[in-house]
């Protein structure tokens, strides 16, 4: 490996499928379920266009110790604040938990109960995506079709496959880029409780994840919900990288904010300009005008672990304290995340979140 220089990853973006399915005057019974869920502004904030050197060069200073970027004048990261400003989705609530993976029974079981679909469909479908999964293109064309005139149960069966493959498309893309793990179909069963979980830190986790995985010189690709790492980056360095959409109010989601494009830079064009940051580049604060509408999020401030499911990662503002508007002082040194099997001790730690947060005297 010594003397070869990587290439730019190959990035897991499906900004421009959820345009494929859209919810319309048509299907305003699924919008209305939907837009409960605190995940409607999923649908229209997602980057069709993510860029390849911007985010590789990002990617290469992540740190997965400290889950932070590690910048010539300092560490700095993707906080709850960012999520709730960014994406307008729910950071506080339920932690989402899945007590173990499921076994290819187990997803045909559940692709019937929740979907309606035949276990001939369900099996079907799980042995040509040979994982626990079903293909994005296999939900929307079994039911994108719904309308408001469909019946009660396939408009409940519908909304399910929209969320699954809304959350799929964007907050837990993974790196086969054509399907989502239906273990997530779980948290939908219920779809009055959809709005209850804290999507915006099992996100957070996700991404983290996928950006500690993708430090490995082998890995070529980057799942997770690339806008939210690329608006991040335009926030945060607006000189650099950006183009505001002047038509933007404070009232949307943050993503909106910004006219993505593939900047015509190369990968080491763009390492030899985060080489040259400094603290006075850096937007710390960009939110401002947007807290009127948005307030600040106090539990941005607490400090532990959050979790996707069986993926669990430490969130450490007192490293990013700049961000908030602070000093930032010598941190303590990183803690180590729970094992999945003691992440009981986990929820039980977020749920008392008051409890864990950054203090004058932490």
């Amino acid at each position: 490996m010594v003397g070869r220089d990587r290439a730019p990853l190959k990035l897991v973006n499906h900004g421009a499928k959820l345009q494929l399915w859209e919810l319309d005057t048509e299907r305003s019974r699924i919008y209305e379920t939907v837009h409960r869920s605190g995940l409607a502004p999923l649908t229209s904030c997602s980057h069709r266009v993510a860029s390849r050197p911007m985010l590789s060069a990002f990617c290469e200073r992540w740190q997965p110790e400290t889950t932070t970027f590690h910048l010539p004048f300092g560490e700095m990261t993707i906080t709850l604040d960012d999520v709730a400003s960014i994406l307008h989705i729910p950071v506080t609530g339920s932690m989402i938990s899945f007590s173990q993976p499921l076994r290819v029974d187990d997803v045909n079981a559940l692709l019937v109960k929740l979907l309606g679909t035949t276990d001939v469909e369900a099996s079907r479908e799980t042995e040509q995506c040979r994982s626990p999964s079903v293909r994005l293109l296999w939900l929307r064309d079994h039911f994108s079709a719904i309308t408001d005139v469909s019946s009660d149960d396939d408009i409940e069966f519908a909304t399910r496959a929209f969320l699954l493959h809304l959350v799929g498309c964007n907050l837990f893309a993974d790196k086969s880029a054509t399907s989502v793990a239906v273990v997530y179909l779980e948290l939908f069963q219920d779809l009055s409780m959809v709005g209850s979980y804290a999507w915006g830190a099992a996100c957070l986790a996700y991404l983290y994840r996928q950006l500690t995985t993708a430090t490995r010189f082998e890995v070529r690709q980057l799942g997770g919900y690339l806008t939210l790492l690329q608006a991040w980056i335009y926030e945060h360095f607006p000189e650099m990288f950006s183009s505001l959409d002047l038509s933007y109010t404070e009232s949307r989601p943050r993503a909106l904010r910004w006219r993505p494009h593939v900047i015509p830079d190369s990968l080491q064009s763009v390492r030899e300009r985060l080489d040259r940051l400094q603290s006075s580049d850096v937007c710390w604060e960009p939110y401002v005008d947007h807290r009127a509408e948005h307030p600040f999020p106090d539990i941005a401030w607490y400090s532990g672990c959050i979790r996707c499911g069986l993926v669990i990662e430490p969130y450490h503002p007192e490293r990013v304290l700049r961000q908030f508007g602070y000093i930032q002082t010598i941190p303590p040194r990183p803690f180590t995340p729970l094992r999945p099997d003691r992440s009981i001790l986990l929820d039980q730690y977020w749920e008392r979140w008051t409890d864990h947060v950054l203090t004058d005297q932490s």
